[in-house]
């Protein structure tokens, strides 16, 4: 199927993307959309999207019809501006929505381009409070059939040529900010303390943080772990929820966070989290029962709160399953979706 063939003429809710880069908010736009587009006409326009979305090419936004009431929904700076373009330079009518994911204070034009906002969302309560205007919060979720628990997690780690015994990892792109040294520092000491753990890094370093993967892999090499501490390249987006069960606990140790996906997509693998409190972290990890939640870059706390749970495995194993339960309660990205249908419905209706 190309992008052609699933092109969308006159859409309802247009979804803008207008980074070519693949990002979080790219990501949110691929898994929403499609399934948005059982109840309402939507259609993500911009570069870098994947082909099999219902898309509306950037050079025919001009040339819609200006009688029908639209939603543009922006997450990004740019795309706000170009919402606001469309609307009072090419007259048409549009409601403009913005989905806020930032965790610091914004800057002045922010704040403008957030007041001519008819509506907000956040995705999550911390990222509301940095808001200075009434917001939605309306949590990222997770697609449950694709994250699920393994059927065999030993003939999976057999398959997949990893170790036994205790398994943790971190994923995610490689750098100082996602806290991957914290989580090789933390594995180190870690490795001291049990006989039986290994540790997984996997994930995508950039140009600019080659450099910081070398130095990593060095002072794993210079603990003689090279066998216990293993770094992985990144895998498909459809191969990656076999990398979470087959471990057994996940540790998210970013520095600073919008929201972050990945102690979800765990927690639906039946993976319970160790996670610092960045992002919406706190706001998923939500009980003892679940995991554990550290300051950020506080390696030894993070070590510890690691320790603790590997210490009663049985007790790591329910976890799991209570994990698994939450998630499924709380964090449906079909929940998710429904709700902001609903949202552009109620725009749509004022």
């Amino acid at each position: 199927m190309t992008r052609r063939e699933i092109q969308v003429k006159d859409p309802v809710v247009i979804a803008p993307n207008l980074k070519r880069r693949l990002s979080g908010v790219t990501a949110t736009i691929a898994r929403l959309v499609p399934l948005q587009v059982q109840w309402i006409d939507i259609a993500a326009t911009g570069p870098g999207l994947p082909e099999d979305i219902p898309h509306i090419p950037l050079g025919r936004l001009p040339f819609l019809s200006r009688r029908r009431l639209r939603i543009w929904h922006a997450r990004r700076n740019t795309e706000m501006l170009l919402g606001l373009i469309l609307r009072g330079l090419f007259r048409l009518k549009l409601k403009l929505l913005f989905t806020s994911a930032s965790q610091r204070a914004h800057t002045g034009y922010t704040k403008w381009l957030i007041g001519k906002m008819d509506a907000v969302v956040s995705t999550s309560r911390k990222t509301a409070g940095y808001l200075e205007r009434e917001s939605q919060v309306i949590m990222h979720g997770i697609n449950l059939q694709d994250f699920t628990p393994p059927d065999d997690k030993a003939a999976l780690r057999q398959k997949l040529g990893l170790p036994d015994g205790l398994l943790l990892g971190c994923y995610g792109r490689i750098r100082h900010q996602k806290g991957t040294d914290a989580f090789v520092d933390a594995m180190i000491e870690l490795c001291g303390r049990f006989d039986d753990v290994s540790g997984i890094v996997m994930g995508r370093a950039t140009e600019h943080h080659t450099g910081f993967l070398s130095d990593l892999k060095a002072k794993v090499a210079a603990a003689g772990l090279s066998d216990r501490i293993l770094f992985m390249p990144e895998v498909t987006v459809d191969q990656i929820a076999e990398w979470y069960q087959v471990l057994d606990l996940f540790i998210a140790p970013q520095r600073w966070e919008g929201f972050g996906l990945t102690p979800l997509e765990a927690m639906a693998c039946g993976i319970p989290v160790v996670a610092t409190d960045v992002g919406a972290f706190s706001e998923i990890v939500t009980d003892p029962s679940l995991g554990r939640v550290v300051a950020p870059d506080d390696i030894p706390a993070l070590a510890d709160a690691a320790a603790e749970m590997l210490e009663d495995r049985d007790s790591l194993s329910q976890s799991g399953l209570a994990a698994r339960a939450h998630v499924e309660q709380n964090f449906d990205i079909n929940s998710e979706a429904k709700t902001l249908v609903a949202l552009y419905e109620r725009l749509l209706n004022d």
